[in-house]
């Protein structure tokens, strides 16, 4: 059917993002789809479903014409796999796939064979490893002994990396293990080197029985899958440490509390729930899949109010949506399209949040904004429950409804068994140009590299500015083009004097935002979510180990069935620590440190390194013992911004070591300072000034020592002209969750919803 095209706004990223990803391609790959034509082939093939259910032609029209409107407005946006997919040949629809890992050599290589098929239509998957005996069991029909899950994790690993989903995403895992199996200390261990399982997200299974052991301090029973019988006892509050720890160093495992989450589970006479899709938002039963969708918030802000008349108006087309989604998806496996078409669940979601905060003049971190959360998201979890209740009478309850906890003798029934999911958002909310899923805005200004001239060899640095605080600048008078690439290079606004104090509470961004209030939003919104909420809990670098605990704490307190934490840069930067702690250390202890004088002549060297910024001159001078006694640097034009920057920088680090403060020391509290603008050299990637000056020092200090030295000259990535291998060999840095270069576009990723993602290009690692 052909309509009058509807208005479609759309900005450059998002045009950018469907050029790459969603518009059809010939068989040359050449883009022979518009963006109007997308979204008119994904409405009319989703209203295709109608037809099974008999409505008139026109009827049928209708559904189609509102499916249209609600996304042309980016209203309401369903998940990738259903752009890419909707009236294709492919026709997989779903992004969330959770597979059973049986404990046999059959059922584990079944669920690899069946994690290729998903991955290849575009789909993510989890698993649970908690059915797999423990390493060191003995295994009756080899006679050998049992390898364990963590070994049948790294051939899931090997075989993602394989897979490229069809060309449009590539693979992501959840891989989860209940905290009660035998081999847990090794699996909350297992990627503690940052070069290991880079396909999975790990997740600790919590039970309560442990969280009341952690409260009691007292021991909890490890149990052998295999005999159901206990093998050990371990210290509650060890294991909770060593979760702790290893989240702090490198984000890595996450917790689900999969009692909360079995509590909660719409059809327990199928079965329990084991597992969550790769980013942790939506449980779901072993062959089960769900599909997603979310409304855009932002568009919901009216003459100062929350339009919540049209946000219910939204929320009804989109649950037919979505529940039609289920009938015209191509499953990849019978077994998933027989359990997903048997529970029916959806997953509508919101994205804008933080967008809709600012309209309305609201801070994120506030209690008005927490009280706005439940309101809007009860809203609209209302409002799905009645559509889910009218489609039932018009189409029939989902087909497990006997005996799932709808069935009571109140009960009017329902068409799907969940109905709500906070989803991450990465590349829809680039099509929507709004802020992610329910994050507060992760950055207020970046700099954008583009191409310029005609061959595009030239770069240009352009600073992208928040729509929201732009406007608010020029209307309070404080904007000015210097001030925007300040905030772009510093990250935040809340030292500036320049900007008002209410202003600073409203744009608050991700790392200002204290992580309790995080952990805050996450529960509010989760009070009124059948399934669970993808957030990440952004913590700075200073974070201390108890304040990770206090995060995973206060979300078990929340209700919240799951929770995933990323401390700034800890992935790539150790923090520096002595024998004693904080508390041990007193003033008596600290000796009195007094800077060399300077001898009237120095030898040193003079070192040359390409940043984003323009060509870095390191100049490092040695005493009479050949070490480093003084550092200077020169970047750009003598009173410039990275001039000053480089200068000041120089001064503290010669200082530290005119005071004999060892140059290791001084590398360790640099290196990894993550910039606005990382690239790339022949060493290796520069994360900014400081970086760049660490490892010139380092470089430096290494000179004589071969063995450092082939240490500091990484193996770079292989030249190809295939640009596949390309991507695949810049991907991989991603991993190390600096936030370096986005590997397709070369602009900054940012990190939220346990995800890394570019707000240009639309390049996610999980999404």
């Amino acid at each position: 059917m052909i309509f009058g095209i509807p208005k479609l706004k759309l900005s450059e990223n998002a045009v950018t993002v469907l050029e790459k990803r969603y518009l059809i391609r010939d068989a040359n790959g050449k883009i022979i789809e518009k963006p109007i034509e997308m979204f008119r082939r994904v409405a009319h093939a989703i209203a295709e479903a109608e037809k099974k259910y008999k409505l008139s032609d026109s009827q049928i029209e209708e559904w189609e014409k509102k499916f249209l409107e609600i996304m042309t407005n980016l209203e309401f946006l369903p998940n990738s796999p259903t752009f890419t997919g909707a009236g294709t040949e492919l026709g997989q629809l779903s992004a969330c796939f959770v597979l059973p890992v049986e404990d046999s050599m059959e059922g584990i290589f079944d669920s690899i064979k069946h994690t290729a098929l998903i991955h290849k239509s575009g789909g993510g998957t989890g698993f649970s490893f908690s059915r797999l005996r423990p390493k060191g069991d003995p295994v009756r029909s080899t006679q050998g002994l049992a390898s364990g899950p963590l070994s049948f994790m790294s051939v899931f690993n090997q075989a993602t990396e394989t897979i490229k989903q069809g060309g449009t995403r590539r693979g992501a895992n959840m891989g989860i293990l209940r905290v009660d199996h035998p081999d847990i200390l090794d699996f909350i261990d297992a990627k503690i080197d940052n070069d290991k399982l880079n396909n999975f997200n790990l997740s600790v299974s919590v039970t309560d029985v442990f969280m009341k052991a952690l409260e009691d301090d007292s021991e909890y029973d490890l149990i052998d899958p295999s005999s159901k019988k206990k093998v050990k006892a371990l210290k509650a509050r060890e294991v909770w440490k060593k979760i702790i720890d290893n989240a702090w160093k490198n984000g890595d495992p996450g917790i689900i509390f999969i009692d909360v989450i079995n509590k909660f589970n719409p059809t327990p006479h199928i079965g329990a729930i084991e597992s969550t899709n790769p980013c942790g938002e939506q449980p779901l039963l072993p062959y089960e899949s769900c599909n997603l969708g979310s409304i855009n918030l932002a568009k919901f802000y009216i003459d100062g109010m929350i339009n919540f008349a049209r946000l219910k108006e939204v929320t009804q087309i989109a649950v037919r949506f979505l529940d039609d989604v289920i009938d015209v998806n191509k499953y990849p496996l019978d077994q998933i399209k027989q359990t997903t078409r048997g529970n029916r669940k959806i997953g509508l979601g919101v994205m804008g949040w933080a967008d809709l905060l600012i309209q309305l003049n609201v801070p994120y971190d506030s209690p008005e904004a927490l009280e706005l959360a439940e309101k809007v998201m009860k809203t609209i979890s209302d409002e799905a429950d009645k559509t889910s209740q009218d489609l039932a009478r018009e189409k029939g309850v989902f087909p497990n409804f006997e005996g799932s906890i709808y069935d009571t003798p109140e009960s009017i029934g329902i068409r799907n068994a969940t109905r709500t999911t906070i989803a991450p958002t990465g590349t829809l909310s680039i099509l929507g140009d709004c802020s992610s899923g329910i994050e507060p805005v992760y950055a207020l200004c970046y700099i954008r590299k583009s191409h310029i001239g005609k061959e595009g060899d030239d770069w240009v640095e352009m600073v992208n500015v928040n729509p929201y605080f732009e406007r608010t600048a020029k209307e309070l008078g404080f904007y000015s083009k210097e001030l925007m690439k300040k905030i772009a290079e510093e990250g935040s606004i809340q030292t500036m004097a320049e900007v008002p104090e209410e202003v600073k509470k409203v744009f608050a961004t991700a790392h200002d935002i204290a992580p309790e209030w995080h952990v805050k939003m996450q529960g509010a919104f989760q009070k009124y979510i059948n399934n669970a909420v993808s957030k990440t809990i952004n913590f700075p670098h200073t974070a201390t180990r108890q304040d990770v605990a206090k995060a995973y704490m206060l979300s078990y307190k929340l209700g919240c069935k799951g929770i995933t934490i990323y401390r700034d840069g800890s992935r790539e930067v150790q923090v520096l620590t002595t024998g004693k702690t904080k508390n041990e250390i007193s003033a008596e202890d600290l000796p009195v440190l007094t800077p060399r004088e300077r001898p009237q002549a120095m030898r040193g060297t003079t070192y040359k390194i390409k940043t984003s910024y323009g060509d870095l001159y390191v100049v490092i001078n040695d005493d009479e013992q050949n070490k480093p006694f003084e550092v200077f640097a020169t970047i750009g034009k003598a009173g410039g911004f990275f001039a000053a920057k480089a200068e000041a920088i120089c001064r503290l680090i010669s200082l530290a070591l005119r005071s004999g403060i060892p140059v290791q020391e001084v590398i360790k509290q640099i290196k990894g300072i993550r910039g606005p603008l990382p690239s790339w050299s022949e060493g290796g990637m520069i994360l900014s000034l400081p970086d760049a000056i660490s490892q010139m020092l380092e470089k430096h200090i290494s000179r004589d020592q071969a063995k450092l030295d082939l240490a500091f000259k990484q193996p770079q990535p292989a030249k190809s002209e295939n640009s596949e291998e390309k991507k695949s060999s810049r991907a991989e840095i991603a991993d190390y969750g600096m936030a370096p270069e986005c590997p397709e576009c070369g602009n900054i990723l940012e990190i939220g919803e346990g995800c890394l993602k570019c707000r240009s290009c639309g390049y996610s690692k999980c999404s």
